[in-house]
């Protein structure tokens, strides 16, 4: 087992790795050639240009001044200058509530620390439990004296521990609650104030039934101008271009390697040859200039030829569309409703913003989305199951009595006092962290083959999933597959009765374990999050070879956005393993409080300076949080009932039993008092805001700012080019011209926009019924609702065809 010694031996190779990554972070940032990659964000707002350094041409790549080497901390204190509403201006309120989870794990975890080092600390160190046992093969260290391990069994000392149970549950739910409040309060004052976005008045309508007679545009069309005569304004039906979007993903690809071969020829002046074969490496030798641009050539003719199949061809229209009111009130009320008496079709939810949209899951059918689901899950089962396997074998061959097993020849150099140390407290969490590498991407794959219709819920899904695999393989994997190696000599050697005791003893000598984890993980990897090697290598690599416009430049200083997949379930396994191990071993809370403290000053500095949110979702990933803190609350309470189990603390134990049942009540009281602003938009904030907007914007033309903000990136950059070639004969319609419709029993409809992408697109009802001429007794029958036409003298009915 890990002693104090090797912890504080650890402790310092992890200060001094960070230490380390903070100079060499110093030094690279103050670089002019690097200013790109540290500051991306300000160049993307236009609000930051190159440093221009006069002098020798040194001083365009190094930067000479001594005096700023000094202060290479000073982004440390700039990074907490900046107040959070100037914060949420600058980032958005995605990023400001993902650092606000890490100022909970401070406002949690610093007076819990405050607490046990006071009361429990005391209790279990004077305690003899561990010299006394009767488990002679158990092997225990110096930071097992100070855990709830060293307390005799049937003590009445265990009283401290059930009374700072109890202040450990009232003050996390107290710092929770406060919290929720106050992110739901953020999250609706920011929609409140925030600029208008073509999501807050777009609905995402899915599983259209099918019509033999009309198509999904006409179709939507009709059902909106029946039901939402009112507040209906225009739709973009949804297409099936993933073939689409691969071609043109491939032809931006030939246009980059273009370029580069270009730059190559400018530099070298000699035409560039490559082969046609297999990754380049054989058959006949072409010019690379000509051959690109043919292929080029042909994938524009194959662009054009899909896009107009796509366009034209029914069986690409999916049974989705985004369908957009004149009102922020009209489409909350479509949203929030059931629009017809067959609750699985016309399903109705608030679009996504446009950029977060993931086109590629819109043309998955609706009715395939729970078969896909489910088998998810159970890959998903599988995946976390069997990677128990290496977990176990990792956990054996990092421990001295497995190396010893495994390698006896290895005895003498591992007897030595630094090895030994580095093993016990740096190996065993490097060796899982290498595990760990491929599995966000991993989730993510599984996420979009759900069929997710957006990045954030994308990325949510896989961060619960990541979540759960953190639990199972990562706490629950290495802390009994562990105990049962380490112990399995004990185990062989002892009755059955005596198991319960044995492992009720050993779940707190992991401690040492995940205070190294926590170290390797928490404390080097997030200084090494600021260092950012990876995109420092890759932008260079790309100014080098294919930078040549200044929109390539910004495509390649790209750092990317937040992760949420992936830092949120990292934080969570750090209040599970803070609220677990806070009443059973309290050494583990300075080594918590360390990581979130750290974390929050880096991830602050990042969001400022680096990483740009692709999207953003008002804070809708905050019940998630909460629930998941909440989950791990509870798993302590259980964790330290069991432990006291086997204690055989009988008399005391029960009084634990209400502490789960309070947690429960309060997430549940939580969830009904606030989570509706997470996942409804209130009537009364939308009218104002639209009463706002027309007093404010009386000319405002909406129907021009939505009706292509649902259309496919790859079509708005075909639109683009027909603008450019031919002119007016691409722009929309803005007069309607009644045409008729395929059933005999609905009235002229206006005629759909020109640009076949965008689907139909028309005024509401009331609009159309000043120019009608005459009145038309006929019915409209859609998806089972009608109504008497409504007379007018400007109407006369087009005959049917």
């Amino acid at each position: 087992m890990a002693t104090l010694s090797d912890i504080a031996l650890a402790a310092a190779i992890n200060i001094l790795s960070a230490f380390i990554f903070f100079v060499a972070f110093a030094i690279l940032r103050l670089q002019p050639f690097n200013d790109r990659v540290y500051f991306p964000k300000w160049y993307l707002k236009g609000l930051r240009t190159d440093p221009v350094h006069g002098g020798t041409l040194m001083r365009k790549f190094v930067n000479l001044d001594w005096k700023s080497y000094v202060r290479f901390l000073n982004w440390m204190p700039a990074a907490i200058r900046m107040p959070e509403l100037e914060l949420i201006d600058h980032a958005g309120l995605d990023s400001v509530v993902y650092l606000r989870i890490y100022l909970i794990g401070l406002k949690i975890f610093v007076p819990i620390a405050f607490l046990a080092w006071a009361v429990l600390v005391p209790v279990n160190w004077t305690s003899d439990g561990l010299a006394n046992s009767k488990l002679k093969n158990l092997t225990s260290s110096d930071i097992d004296r100070i855990s709830i391990s060293n307390v005799q069994s049937g003590s009445q000392r265990f009283w401290a521990h059930i009374v700072i149970a109890y202040a450990f549950t009232f003050l996390t739910c107290f710092v929770l609650l406060k919290e929720y409040e106050k992110v739901a309060a953020m999250r609706l004052h920011f929609l409140a104030s925030e600029k208008r976005r073509a999501d807050q008045f777009t609905v995402l309508v899915r599983n259209i039934p099918p019509d033999p007679d009309e198509s999904v545009g006409e179709l939507v069309e009709h059902f909106f101008l029946v039901n939402h005569p009112d507040t209906y304004l225009t739709h973009q039906v949804v297409y099936n271009a993933n073939t689409l979007a691969k071609l043109v993903k491939k032809k931006k690809k030939l246009q980059n390697w273009l370029v580069y071969y270009q730059n190559k020829l400018e530099r070298t002046s000699q035409r560039p040859e490559i082969k046609t074969g297999f990754l380049g490496l054989c058959g006949a030798k072409v010019d690379a200039i000509d051959h690109h641009n043919a292929e080029i050539d042909r994938l524009s003719k194959e662009i054009a030829l899909e896009r107009d199949k796509v366009t034209n061809d029914p069986k690409s229209t999916m049974p989705a569309a985004f369908v957009s009111f004149k009102s922020r009130w009209g489409a909350a009320v479509c949203a929030q409703t059931q629009q017809t008496r067959n609750p699985t079709s016309w399903l109705t939810e608030w679009a996504p913003e446009p950029r977060d949209v993931y086109w590629s899951n819109l043309a998955i059918p609706y009715v395939s989305l729970t078969i896909r689901r489910l088998i998810m899950a159970v890959a998903f089962f599988f995946l976390t199951f069997f990677f128990m396997i290496p977990i176990a074998f990792v956990q054996t061959l990092a421990s001295l009595d497995g190396i010893r097993k495994s390698a006896p020849w290895l005895e003498p150099i591992i007897s030595v006092p630094f090895i030994k140390s580095f093993i016990q407290g740096f190996l065993p969490g490097i060796a899982l962290k290498l595990f760990l590498i491929f599995l966000p991407t991993i989730l993510m794959i599984m996420a979009k083959f759900e069929g997710f219709g957006s990045i954030s819920s994308l990325e949510r899904r896989a961060a619960a999933r990541y979540y759960i695999f953190n639990f199972v393989n990562i706490f629950l994997g290495n802390l009994l597959t562990g105990t049962a190696f380490q112990q399995l000599d004990t185990f062989l050697h002892q009755s059955a009765n005596e198991y319960p005791i044995t492992i009720g003893t050993a779940i707190p000598l992991k401690a040492s374990f995940f205070i190294s984890y926590i170290m390797v993980d928490g404390w080097a990897g997030i200084a090494a999050e600021v260092l950012m090697l990876k995109p420092l290598i890759i932008y260079h690599l790309k100014n080098f070879f294919l930078v040549k416009t200044e929109k390539d430049r910004e495509e390649a200083m790209d750092a990317g956005s937040i992760g949420f997949n992936t830092g949120e379930p990292r934080i969570q396994l750090y209040f599970l393993l803070g609220l677990v191990y806070a009443p059973v071993t309290p050494t583990v809370l300075p080594f918590i409080i360390v990581f979130f403290g750290l974390a929050y000053v880096v991830f602050r500095h990042q969001i400022i300076n680096v990483y740009n949110q692709e999207y953003e979702s008002g804070a809708a990933f905050w019940p998630d949080v909460h629930v998941r803190i909440v989950i791990a609350l509870i798993i302590s309470q259980i964790v330290l009932m069991g432990l006291l189990t086997t204690k055989k603390a009988a008399q005391s134990t029960p009084f634990l039993i209400a502490l789960p049942i309070l947690t429960i009540w309060f997430h549940r009281y939580c969830k009904g008092r606030f989570e509706s602003a997470f996942v409804k938009y209130p009537l009364q904030e939308a009218m104002m805001k639209d009463t706002l907007e027309r007093a404010t914007e009386p000319n405002l033309n909406l129907k021009a700012y939505l009706q292509n903000a649902y259309v496919h990136p790859v079509f708005k950059a075909s639109l683009d080019e027909d603008d450019d070639e031919d002119g007016d004969s691409q722009k929309w319609e803005t007069e309607s011209v009644p045409v008729p419709t395929k059933r005999q029993s609905r009235r002229g409809t206006p005629v759909p926009s020109k640009i076949s992408v965008s689907g139909a697109s028309s005024p509401s009802l009331p609009e159309r019924q000043s120019r009608r001429s005459t009145p038309v007794p006929s019915k409209i029958s859609v998806s089972g609702a009608s109504s008497p036409s409504l007379p007018d003298s400007s109407f006369r009915s087009p005959p049917e065809p």
